[in-house]
């Protein structure tokens, strides 16, 4: 049997990249699937409503079922409109992935204020109302979810250029983890990807140069394990993908340094002095 036979699904960023290979994916594995796209540029400029549909229509034509939209998920008005598509077209809904991005790199004093606001604002702030909508429809229909967030390799490790992709990465991570905590008792599972795939966003990046291994096809099964009933109560997590290496990020603590029992708080000098002890994993 599919692993989405029936289930409405909801991709942000859907029409493109790694959301467009998730959708074609969850199509195939019976999901009733809700292509949210602006059909902007790289940047977040413009917009064309044609491309959700025609990705629509192409999940169509290989015998899944689908619907556009084109709402903007970065405000409260079309993250709720993306997903009142997928109740009006369906009934309801089930799954949502969160794929919609965009890039505007540039060095920490040479950034924009604009280039700050647009990336942290589709990025971090389109998840979390699009995630918010979700949750509200998924809550009101009493029968659990599953929401998987697309957060990157930014987030954990930095990027030249890119803090505020950076930023808004690190925020998503935040945002899945408390999600994962409140959501937990209407049976909502809320995980996030951090992925590294050859996109329109990334093609020019140095570290992707001839490299054929790293396409979002890897991407799309890990999204379908997190939003099938194969991921069960696993929630709160981060898996990463790069081509055939999936792995998972977490923040962890070194084991510190205790300051002995009555000797006062540490000086400033004490923490160079045992800096290896505090520090070590």
């Amino acid at each position: 049997m599919p692993l989405l036979e029936g289930k409405i699904a909801l991709i942000t960023g859907g029409a493109g990249g790694i959301g467009r290979t998730i959708a074609r994916r969850f199509a195939q594995e019976g999901a009733r699937v809700v292509v949210n796209d602006l059909g902007c540029a790289v940047d977040g400029s413009g917009a064309d409503e044609l491309v959700a549909e025609q990705v629509a229509d192409e999940l169509q034509a290989m015998g899944g079922k689908a619907v556009a939209s084109c709402h903007d998920v970065a405000t409260a008005d079309g993250a709720r409109g993306a997903v009142q598509t997928a109740v009006d077209a369906y009934g309801g809904l089930d799954v949502l992935v969160c794929c919609a991005g965009i890039v505007r790199d540039r060095t920490l004093l040479k950034m924009e204020e604009a280039a700050w606001d647009a990336v942290v604002g589709t990025v971090l702030k389109g998840t979390f109302l699009t995630v918010q909508a979700a949750a509200r429809q998924m809550v009101s229909q009493g029968g659990g979810g599953r929401i998987v967030a697309m957060t990157g390799l930014p987030g954990y490790l930095g990027g030249f250029a890119q803090g505020n992709l950076a930023a808004a990465c690190g925020g998503v991570h935040g945002l899945v983890r408390t999600a994962a905590i409140e959501l937990q008792k209407h049976r909502i599972t809320v995980n996030a990807i951090a992925a590294l795939a050859k996109t329109r966003s990334t093609a020019t990046l140095p570290a992707l140069e001839g490299v054929t291994n790293v396409t979002p096809d890897y991407v799309a099964p890990v999204a379908l394990f997190l939003s099938s009933e194969l991921c069960g109560d696993r929630s709160g997590l981060t898996l990463a993908v790069a081509g055939p290496r999936v792995h998972s990020f977490r923040f962890a603590e070194s084991a510190g340094k205790f300051k002995d029992d009555g000797a006062g708080v540490f000086a400033p000098e004490e923490i160079l002095e045992h800096w290896a002890g505090i520090t070590k994993g």
